[in-house]
């Protein structure tokens, strides 16, 4: 039998797609490339926004265009959320079930009768997923927490996701050692990764500790994304003291507006958001800090969005992944009054990847002849091309093995960064 993989959305998500498809190979299930007609097909859907469940849909269709006589199954948050959007598929399995697919996909296989699988997220427990197979091939993900009970007014993610928990430290040790074998890097994900470990009276900075301890042949660690708040004392020292996890961190903004965050339910306002990133950088000067930004929230005046450019510049951000506001039924945010016309949310949007470009720009200028540590993931018109710990690529010129290299940067041309070797580490 033959199964193919569509997988849209977060790092998550891409860790759960990947643990699935393990057990379905294991199994004695053959993976084929998307576009191979397939006796199943399964759709990791994404719900975070209009565009995300319009592209879960699209996907949808197409897998039936390409394996009509296969199994097509939506899978995850948009599953979650949508189910009378989703009839055309012969499997919806929403956040509780997602770990039992295997044995859906087989039911069906057997009774050849829909099934819809949704609801039930006030009894959450951990899935502890596994794999050891990832589409890059230097980086392994490694899904520590799930779930967020922020409620952000925008958000459709509580409702899909249920409620935060997180995995077992002792398992998430033991499934980093076992990573390490495999990846020089190990992403930690989580939907609020953050606030990992709470029902285990753990922090995340301990998490990372004990995994650098019991992985030392690990190179590098590195957070998904981090809410402002929780970036703790505890976890800027740990990153200041220890090499190998990565001087990035990815902290959501989503406006630079008191009044916008406010009325998006955001946690923190714009001076205490400032703060902690000038905290984080007098302790770690050579942290790399990039953002989420939501542009032309509902209500959103010039003059709000004027100060969220404002204060983006401000913050020097290394990047800045911004996105207009899509509105998501069944959240405050979507009856607010003052919906923003679409033009104008795209207008703004261009202006703030416009600045984003320019902050990239400045900041990777600053790497010029400075020695920095890459892991060499692809090979493209005769450079080896790797992430630095700052999460900014480098090309080097040759096919080098993969590995991670000391790299002396020597130019920026065209928005990348250009080295040479010094050292293999």
């Amino acid at each position: 039998m033959k199964f193919s993989v569509c997988n849209l959305g977060c790092k998550v998500n891409a860790f759960e797609a990947e643990s699935i498809a393990h057990t379905l190979e294991e199994e004695g299930w053959q993976r084929v490339p998307f576009e191979q007609s397939a006796d199943a097909v399964l759709i990791f859907t994404c719900a975070v926004t209009n565009m995300a469940a319009q592209k879960s849909r699209k996907m949808m269709h197409r897998a039936r265009r390409i394996s009509p006589n296969g199994a097509i199954a939506m899978i995850g948050c948009y599953a979650e959320v949508a189910d009378e959007a989703l009839q055309d598929a012969d499997l919806v399995i929403g956040t509780r079930e997602k770990k039992n697919v295997p044995q859906y996909l087989k039911e069906f296989m057997e009774k050849h009768r829909r099934i819809s699988l949704r609801g039930g997220l006030d009894h959450l427990t951990f899935d502890n997923l596994q794999t050891t197979q990832f589409e890059n091939h230097t980086r392994a993900y490694l899904k520590v927490q799930d779930g967020c009970c922020q409620f952000c007014s925008y958000c459709i993610i509580p409702y899909a996701r249920g409620k935060e928990r997180s995995m077992a430290p002792d398992a998430v040790t033991a499934e980093a050692k076992r990573l390490s074998i495999h990846y020089p890097e190990i992403v930690l994900a989580g939907i609020h990764t953050g606030r990992y470990g709470r029902e285990y009276g753990v922090t995340l900075a301990q998490l990372m500790k004990r995994i650098l301890q019991e992985a030392p042949d690990l190179k590098r660690l590195r957070i998904s994304s981090i809410e402002q708040n929780e970036v703790t004392d505890e976890l800027i020292e740990l990153i200041r003291e220890e090499p190998r996890i990565a001087r990035h961190l990815h902290i959501p903004l989503q406006s630079g507006s008191d009044p916008v965050l406010k009325r998006m339910r955001r946690p923190y306002d714009t001076a205490a958001y400032l703060a902690k990133l000038e905290k984080i950088r007098s302790e770690i000067p050579d942290i790399a800090i990039s953002c989420d930004l939501i542009a032309g929230f509902p209500g959103e005046t010039e003059q709000e969005f004027d100060e969220t450019l404002a204060f983006l510049q401000k913050c020097r951000f290394s990047f800045i992944h911004a996105f207009p506001y899509s509105m998501r039924q069944g959240t405050v945010a979507a009856g607010m009054r003052d919906q923003i016309d679409p033009r104008i949310k795209k207008e703004r949007t261009r202006r703030v990847l416009e600045l984003s470009q320019k902050l990239s720009d400045a900041y990777q200028q600053q790497w010029i002849d400075k020695d920095v540590q890459v892991i060499v993931e692809t090979h493209k018109d005769g450079y080896s091309v790797g992430h630095a710990s700052q999460y900014f690529p480098v090309s080097i010129r040759g096919s080098l093995p993969r590995g991670m290299y000391d790299v002396h940067v020597q130019a920026y041309e065209s928005h990348a960064l250009y080295g040479c070797v010094k050292e293999t580490i």
